[in-house]
């Protein structure tokens, strides 16, 4: 809280979407206004819900993607294959703010649950649709998984060895069509909030993993060749890279400048000399040399523990950081320190899960809702959109709701 100010509530209290998502895109878009006060309606199929809750078992029984991307929703199973599940769905929408969709090339379209068809419906109404690779072009009827799409944007072709291109370690194609979808939402919501009018969004997994290769793709498109894989290396800056050191850790460095290279010839290396050796002097010669500037950095570090590098390097004023697994994220001590881990409730009890990276000084915390079972909430928001228990009785009978 600052001082003296009145507490202000979360941005998105007020704000209802309905989703009709699984996998990760619209999942972790959702989960960020979820995050931000508003109330989040997860539309999932009867039998086993978002797919993404069988990915594994690892989160305490629970998918450790679904834990991720779903806190704070309220999970409503239903056909939508039957008319009257389709209903409850279109009932919802009469009153939420914002829908969002990523189901396969098409199908929101036949369930009428598309952008188009839905603001037609309801002026105020935003609506994402997120797909693939978009609503048209050769590749709309296109299967779009994570690993696929960083194939045909390109990231895998810069990511990994010389020898091996790799796919990035996240699905950051996902993460990215999920970025834009956010940010696309609220964007429409201002609009409407000036104008009255809501109205579609579009967001594809290509276009958004197109638009993260910014460097590499305008570094082929006007310099006549795409950066080469270097590993955790640079193609342009040396050193830049991770070293060994000592006691079995791994210190990555930058030096950005030629005063850094100086610095850290004398402090670090202890060679002061190479700081104006030409060889060595300025980056284009370092790089030219790579082999011998990674040998002097490496042989250095090596006889050093890791916090004796990195207190060095930090003494020199060279970028630095540990190579860190997983779990040392997990313990990490800079987020520990500003406090950025709480518990979220789950069907297997409370969970660790990161405070989003949204701050919002002079409010409330982010809401950090429990991760929901499948269909937990299907009777309240059955009866929410006036079904008395006569027609849930059946609806629940001939498996049209769970």
């Amino acid at each position: 809280m600052i001082p003296g100010m009145e507490p202000l509530p979360l941005p998105l209290e007020g704000i209802t979407v309905v989703a009709v998502e699984q996998a990760v895109a619209a999942p972790f878009a959702t989960r960020q206004l979820a995050d931000l006060g508003a109330r989040v309606i997860k539309v999932e199929r009867i039998d086993g819900g978002d797919f993404a809750r069988g990915y594994d078992t690892a989160a305490g029984g629970l998918a450790s993607h679904f834990v991720w991307c779903n806190r704070g929703k309220e999970s409503i199973a239903l056909d939508l294959k039957d008319p009257r599940g389709l209903d409850v769905v279109r009932r919802l929408v009469a009153d939420a703010d914002v829908f969002v969709q990523n189901l396969a090339h098409g199908a929101a379209a036949r369930l009428g649950l598309d952008a188009a068809t839905l603001c037609a419906a309801h002026p105020r109404l935003v609506a994402v649709d997120i797909s693939g690779y978009g609503a048209s072009g050769p590749y709309a009827d296109k299967r779009a998984y994570d690993m696929l799409v960083q194939c045909e944007a390109g990231l895998v072709s810069v990511t990994g060895t010389p020898e091996l291109p790799v796919k990035a370690g996240i699905p950051a194609a996902d993460i990215a069509a999920a970025m834009y979808a956010f940010s696309g939402a609220l964007a429409a919501l201002v609009r409407r909030g000036t104008t009255g009018s809501g109205g579609p969004v579009e967001v594809s997994m290509l276009d958004a993993l197109a638009e993260w290769m910014g460097h590499p793709l305008h570094h082929a498109m006007h310099g006549g060749t795409a950066p080469a894989r270097t590993g955790l290396a640079h193609a342009v800056i040396a050193p830049y890279d991770a070293y060994p050191t000592a006691d079995g850790g791994r210190v990555l460095l930058s030096v950005q400048n030629d005063r850094e290279w100086r610095r850290l010839a004398e402090l670090v290396l202890e060679r002061p000399e190479l700081g104006t050796d030409p060889d060595f002097a300025t980056n284009a010669a370092r790089v030219a040399r790579r082999e011998r500037t990674d040998a002097l950095v490496g042989k250095a570090l090596g006889g050093l523990g890791a916090d004796e590098a990195v207190l060095r390097l930090e003494r020199a004023g060279v970028a630095c950081a540990r190579l860190r697994d997983v779990q040392q994220v997990a313990e990490h001590p800079q987020l520990a320190a500003r406090e950025r881990w709480r518990e979220v409730g789950s069907p297997v009890g409370p969970l660790r899960a990161l405070l989003p990276p949204i701050t919002l000084p002079g409010g409330g915390e982010a809401r950090m809702g429990d991760v929901p079972a499948l269909g937990e909430h299907t009777e309240a928001l059955l009866r929410a959109v006036g079904m008395a228990d006569a027609e849930i009785a059946a609806l629940r009978r001939d498996g049209v709701a769970a």
